[in-house]
């Protein structure tokens, strides 16, 4: 005889708390996961500084808010603050707060190999007749994570766009519940820059008509998106998905047609950007949101022929070493997916992995392309695996090319303006 079916409503009204009550569970010394940049727990983040436990670590990814709990001077000897990837919060407001070294394809997996997580707190869509949530617009690394979690704690928000993909999560699998409504985070549309649309034009040469391209975030990539406009039968398999990419859904450019992988469908494994972005996710079969592990392992990126990264950078040496999350010692952001998404862009049949950056900084007066990377400087994409550099001067392949060549070409990019003292630095150090 078959089993009386389950009252999903009971089962989750029965899971609704409150945020203090949750406070209440928390132990010292316990491990706290909590979703990342467009799903942080707000509620939770906010008052997390409010627990009595003792000796939290608290792993995040890209702050969007200076919460308490690692922003806050009283709170550092009660919280650590572990991050994946830092945002300004992290950079410049954090004294408790620390890198946590990673692949994004990696980030869920080392974590659970490595360390017993006691909670999971994310934001999810709220549920359906069937009795699933969505985890909504990341899966990261969250899904992995809440499935290896002690406690599960989901605070659902109206907000949060009902997802495709990966994202699923039944109520049955649900510690807590703490209902909320507020707006998600929203990325900022950065207008690009005469110097970005200048960077955006030398890369768009590269994108061959029937490209798989990933796009990360800010002024360079929004240029590039402005300058994809007349390409035919883009596709996408991307870390984050982003506004530009339904700019160009919309022109008819991105068809995701001609893709190898997963042919007619965006793949991304988070989204941030602006409200109309999570309006255009929501219940959308073409954007698949699938698990971190899967979209930036760099072997099923090679998968999608003609696969086009693109990926910005603080510095390059004169020989290829890239550096795109700190100066000198000084932690700036993270390698998240950059060398996950270059990799696998190399490995595709007639791919490209392309890092774009300024010839200049700190207002010209300094150039990014460098003799030598500062001491302390973390190489986000080593030379033996670099690609394409492109600057407002112009584009180079340095792939198979001796020292002596890469220096030449690097600095046929550089501004000119530092030009001459760059090959003088390189003879001195013998390069060329």
């Amino acid at each position: 005889m078959m089993g009386l079916p389950m009252d999903f409503d009971k089962m989750y009204k029965e899971k609704v708390v409150d945020v203090d009550y949750v406070l209440s569970k928390l132990e010292d010394d316990w491990t706290i996961v909590v979703g990342m940049t467009p799903m942080e727990p707000k509620v939770f983040q906010r008052n997390l500084h409010r627990t009595k436990a003792k000796g939290l670590e608290v792993f995040t990814c890209l702050n969007t808010e200076p919460y308490d709990y690692c922003s806050k001077p009283e709170y550092f000897d009660k919280f650590y603050n572990y991050s994946w990837f830092f945002g300004p919060y992290n950079r410049n407001l954090s004294k408790n707060t620390y890198y946590v070294p990673n692949n994004l394809h990696q980030s869920a997996t080392n974590l659970i190999e490595t360390t017993k997580i006691n909670v999971f707190v994310g934001v999810a869509s709220p549920m359906d007749s069937k009795g699933f949530l969505t985890l909504s617009a990341s899966v990261v690394y969250e899904k992995d994570v809440l499935e290896h979690a002690d406690m599960v704690v989901l605070e659902v928000n109206p907000n949060a766009p009902r997802t495709h993909g990966d994202t699923q999560v039944h109520i049955s699998d649900v510690d807590y519940i703490i209902e909320v409504d507020y707006e998600l985070p929203q990325a900022e549309l950065l207008e690009p820059m005469d110097v970005e649309r200048k960077i955006a034009e030398n890369i768009v040469e590269l994108i061959d008509d029937g490209s798989t391209i990933q796009l990360g975030i800010g002024g360079i990539p929004n240029a590039v998106a402005k300058f994809l406009k007349d390409k035919k039968d883009l596709g996408v398999h991307t870390e984050m998905f982003t506004e530009s990419m339904i700019e160009l859904f919309e022109v008819g450019a991105i068809t995701n047609k001609r893709k190898t992988l997963w042919n007619g469908k965006f793949v991304c494994t988070f989204a941030y950007g602006s409200k109309k972005m999570y309006e255009f996710l929501d219940e959308n079969p073409a954007v698949l949101f699938l698990r971190g592990r899967y979209v930036n392992d760099p072997y099923v990126i090679a998968q999608n022929e003609k696969m086009v990264s693109i990926n910005t950078a603080l510095m390059v040496d004169l020989t290829g070493n890239v550096c795109s999350e700190a100066i000198g010692t000084r932690h700036y952001s993270g390698t998240g997916g950059q060398l996950d998404t270059h990799r696998g862009a190399v490995k595709s049949k007639g791919g490209k992995g392309i890092i774009a950056m300024r010839s200049t900084a700190k207002d010209g007066t300094v150039s990014t392309i460098v003799p030598m990377l500062p001491a302390g400087s973390p190489i986000t994409v080593p030379r033996q695996e670099l690609d394409y550099i492109v600057t407002e001067w112009g584009a180079v392949r340095l792939r198979g090319l001796p020292t002596r060549k890469r220096v030449q070409a690097l600095i046929s990019i550089a501004h000119p303006d530092f030009r001459e003292e760059l090959t003088k630095q390189a003879k001195e150090i013998g390069l060329i």
